[in-house]
């Protein structure tokens, strides 16, 4: 068989290297060349469809890259293992899902689960011997898998995010809702209930529970949100993955969450020397997310750092919400000119700063040890000025704590 693999990245590397030899096809590739696995490494432009029996893509290319509208027998990666996946349960939903990965993963671990997916664990890296497969699974997965399937799927609230990539909000839904068209009678799918009426829910055969909030979701699992060691927004995260573990083995182990660490810049906070809060949420790729970081410092006076690859998404919420707030915005990234407009219009304190370091000092000028806190929470991908979102946090804190 002819195997191609449209990407050269964490996801395809290791399924490469299991699969070789194969031709890799990346808009990288300048020349054809050979990797230490006897792989073809191809300029994109060289792929012919009709020499090609199986196409299986990296998640991240565009639906409206030449690879993916000249393949003709594309699938996703969890396609590709779906014949050998064992009892699996994905998780996804616009913000929360990497810590609900983690928190499902930190409870079901005895039980001798892996973890993988988005989270950036490919799969061709897990034991294909392991009883349950935690995947923290992304709407660009979803887009390209036809086959696979979760036994149990646990769905976050869905908020505008990707809309550049699935060019809708109503595709970028649609994405995160395509499992329940192949999960099977029997198996579970927790889902928000404003989806409720969505045509996909319809459609599904598995066994759908709705939940409003999270208050709601713990009255139906009979858990007691006393017992979880955190605050909104990991709240609901940690009574999801109770739910998920209680729905399996009618247990809630409780102590489990007492020893699990939330991730780095995830309303990461740190004090400088002058004990002046910075709070890294550089986690927050979209306005959900960000709205969520401001209502956790609703009572303080709120430096703001915003910007970057917003991916097309609407605004207008975040703004209007800014609005009953005492803010000030310092603005960055790529979208900064079109956050600068969005100010004006809704009269909102800002400096155009455009670059972090620039952000950073100027917050550093006027910020008090008490009742503020420096926020980065951008509401915006990380990409057109970093590496990472990690990055982007990292540095944030670099450039507190240099100046003085």
């Amino acid at each position: 068989m002819n195997i191609s693999i449209f990407g050269y990245g964490t996801t395809t590397k290791p399924l490469a290297k299991q699969l070789a030899p194969v031709k890799i096809f990346d808009d990288t590739f300048k020349a054809i060349t050979q990797d230490e696995n006897g792989n073809l490494l191809c300029p994109a432009k060289t792929f012919q469809p009709e020499k090609s029996d199986l196409e299986i893509t990296s998640p991240g290319i565009s639906p409206t890259n030449p690879l993916i509208l000249q393949a003709r027998n594309l699938i996703s990666e969890y396609d590709y293992f779906a014949d050998v996946m064992p009892f699996s349960i994905w998780i996804s939903g616009s913000n929360g899902k990497t810590t609900t990965t983690e928190m499902t993963q930190a409870l079901f671990s005895q039980k001798g689960s892996v973890m993988g997916g988005n989270i950036g664990i490919p799969l061709a890296l897990l034991d294909k011997n392991a009883p349950i497969w935690v995947l923290e699974t992304s709407s660009f997965t979803l887009h390209y898998t036809q086959k696979a399937s979760p036994n149990l799927y646990l769905l976050l609230p869905i908020t505008q995010d990707h809309i550049s990539w699935h060019h809708s909000f109503e595709a970028y839904q649609n994405a995160k809702l395509k499992p329940l068209l192949s999960m099977k009678q029997g198996e579970i799918a927790l889902i928000p209930s404003e989806l409720k009426t969505h045509p996909f829910i319809q459609k599904s055969y598995c066994e759908t529970i709705f939940y409003d909030n999270t208050q709601h979701l713990a009255s139906l699992f009979d858990i007691q949100l006393t017992q979880i060691p955190f605050k909104e927004p990991f709240l609901c995260d940690a009574t999801l993955s109770l739910a998920a573990y209680k729905i399996i083995f009618d247990n809630l182990p409780y102590e489990r969450l007492h020893t699990f660490k939330i991730g780095k810049h995830k309303l990461e906070e740190h004090f400088d020397s002058s004990n002046r809060l910075w709070v890294s949420d550089s986690k927050a790729t979209n306005v959900d997310a960000t709205l969520k970081a401001l209502e956790c410092y609703q009572n303080l006076f709120i430096h703001l750092i915003l910007g970057g690859d917003d991916k097309g998404a609407n605004l207008i919420p975040l703004f209007e919400r800014m609005q009953n707030l005492n803010i000030r915005l310092y603005l960055i990234g790529s979208n900064a000119k079109r956050l600068e407009s969005l100010a004006r219009q809704y009269r909102l304190d800002f400096v155009l700063c455009f670059e972090l370091k620039q952000a950073v000092q100027n917050i550093q000028q006027t910020l008090k040890s008490s009742q503020e806190v420096a926020l980065l929470s951008p509401a915006a991908a990380s990409l057109d000025q970093f590496s990472s979102y990690k990055q982007r946090g990292e540095e944030f804190f670099k450039y507190s704590q240099a100046i003085v």
